[in-house]
């Protein structure tokens, strides 16, 4: 199994089935995620497919989709 770290290419992941969320718009600002041989969670940007990803534990990942749930990251601009 490949080990892949912070900041790797996204494009040298190996095994790697990037996916966007279906509420995406059509202005490419968007963010794939690829599940790993290892269960950690890799992220990349969409408009960068070759550039680096951000890798993640499943407990992270978790714990932001939690926080996100919870209103924790809610804001309004002035």
């Amino acid at each position: 199994m490949q080990r892949v770290e912070n900041g790797a290419s996204a494009g040298t992941i190996e095994g790697a089935r990037w996916r966007k969320s279906s509420r995406s718009g059509g202005n490419g600002n968007c963010v794939e995620v690829a599940l790993l041989g290892s269960g950690d969670v890799a992220m990349r940007n969409s408009r960068y497919p070759e550039g680096p990803a951000l890798i993640y534990t499943r407990e992270e990942i978790d714990a932001f989709l939690g926080g996100v749930k919870d209103g924790e990251f809610d804001f309004t601009l002035s």
